[in-house]
């Protein structure tokens, strides 16, 4: 399945290279909305909030009442994800909130949004960077990986983000073996990001069971939706 991502900026739809240099800006919202209004599962991201650098709180309400959305960035408390809920999303992306300065999970943090939630609401951001667990807007990395996490996790979450962060933005293709890894350690929905660029690695990804997150690729045309 592809997801179409939506990006957000300082007020605008964005697209960044492996997350720090602005490549992509829109602000024509309707043109967008419509354009994914077909799928069943759209990916919304405060990039600001991500960041700590603000946010863009009332476009994330507005988008999520019209599209199906998983909504993520800067969601750090039950309270926060269960605002988000409540706005229309359907399900919250965590990331930073899960994992502790040492390299640990933070399990209490995982149990305690499945509780508020419910886990079936619940996605766990696992974006990487050289291997690594990168957080706080992909600016800090953890000393724990992807395959360290997700035994953790399963309990509390349905579905799990994988972003290669060293990819994101570049169109260059997404390691398909890392996709086929993560798939084999969870019974949780996986979805990939970072590099996607054609028709036939979401194909390819469908096949193994693994669903795409696609954004520069559509946004410059590459990929038509």
């Amino acid at each position: 399945m592809l997801i179409p991502s939506i990006d957000l900026m300082g007020g605008r739809i964005v697209q960044l290279v492996q997350g720090e240099k602005l490549r992509l800006s829109f602000d024509d919202f309707e043109y967008w909305i419509e354009k994914f209004s077909r799928f069943p599962l759209v990916q919304l991201i405060d990039l600001d909030a991500a960041m700590r650098q603000g946010d863009n709180s009332g476009l994330v309400v507005q988008i999520a009442r019209r599209l199906p959305c998983q909504v993520g960035g800067g969601i750090r408390s039950t309270e926060r994800a269960s605002e988000i809920i409540n706005a229309g999303a359907m399900r919250v992306i965590i990331g930073s909130a899960l994992f502790s300065e040492d390299g640990k999970v933070n399990a209490d943090v995982a149990s305690a949004l499945a509780a508020a939630v419910g886990a079936e609401r619940v996605v766990a951001g696992i974006d990487t960077k050289n291997g690594r667990i990168a957080v706080k807007g992909w600016k800090a990395q953890v000393a724990l990986t992807p395959d360290e996490a997700i035994p953790q996790l399963d309990p509390f979450v349905a579905a799990y983000l994988y972003t290669h962060v060293d990819g994101e933005g570049l169109m260059q293709g997404f390691p398909i073996d890392a996709a086929a890894r993560l798939h084999g350690l969870t019974a949780r929905q996986l979805i990939v990001a970072g590099g996607i660029r054609s028709q036939q690695e979401v194909d390819d990804l469908d096949a193994m069971g693994v669903d795409a997150v696609v954004g520069m690729a559509v946004y410059t045309n590459l990929l038509v939706v």
